[in-house]
């Protein structure tokens, strides 16, 4: 009896296992089955691939991104438009070398100083007149003899630079032995007179146009301003510069 109770229980265990296995599909409509679309398992693709798709994606295209970048960085700048001849090379201001201001003697001292450099054309003089200077001068004479006679004196002693006033005025007849921009030129020349024997010359203010000359060298070789320099030295008051030749 017990037999039977073991055997039954087992085939009452099979039983309730197939119905749980197998039995939906006796009781699911095989028509609704057959009318499902058939699965494609070539299409089917795992969660892990997809992931893996999109961040090697991703990965592509961060290491893309600074070609690029690079690529435009590299790139040549467009050529700038191109300038005329006259902005690209602006023409230099020619330099010359200004020796200044002379008159009487002393301008015909520094005409034999700088003849012997033969300059030729590039030794230009330019005249420069001012409202006021100084000048070395004898007092006007009481008429025309007594001028001829303090030219003879003059000569005696070696000065051959002179001028007599013409024009009618408080000096009329007056001699001039020099004019000068500033009166410490004007005092030096009379020194180098009174050393010459002349002794009633005397310095003053000239209140009228003075004239003066001024030497102007171009292409100076710096052997030639070398040797310009040094005969400054002779002239002391003189002012010796290099600038634009306009």
């Amino acid at each position: 009896m017990s037999k039977k109770w073991v055997w039954g229980l087992l085939l009452t265990n099979v039983l309730l296992f197939a119905w749980m296995r197998w039995g939906a599909m006796l009781t699911v409509d095989q028509d609704i089955l057959a009318a499902q679309a058939p699965l494609h398992a070539d299409k089917i693709v795992l969660l892990t691939e997809a992931v893996d798709a999109e961040v090697e994606s991703a990965l592509s295209a961060a290491v893309a991104a600074p070609v690029v970048a690079s690529t435009v960085e590299a790139a040549e700048p467009a050529p700038a438009t191109r300038l005329s001849d006259a902005l690209a090379n602006p023409p230099q201001n020619k330099q010359c070398l200004f020796w200044g201001e002379f008159s009487g003697r002393g301008l015909a001292d520094a005409q034999q100083e700088l003849s012997a450099l033969d300059l030729g054309a590039r030794l230009q003089t330019r005249s420069i007149e001012h409202a006021s200077g100084y000048w070395v001068y004898m007092s006007p004479l009481k008429n025309q003899a007594e001028v001829q006679k303090k030219i003879g004196q003059l000569k005696n002693l070696g000065v051959n630079d002179y001028f007599v006033v013409q024009e009618a005025g408080e000096w009329q007849r007056a001699i001039s032995l020099g004019v000068f921009r500033t009166e410490r030129a004007a005092e030096n020349y009379l020194a180098s007179l009174r050393k010459q024997g002349v002794r009633t010359a005397k310095v003053g203010e000239r209140k009228s146009k003075l004239r003066f000359t001024q030497f102007v060298i171009s292409d100076v070789a710096p052997e030639i301003e070398s040797k310009v320099r040094g005969f400054q030295k002779e002239f002391p008051d003189s002012e010796l510069k290099m600038s634009d030749c306009n």
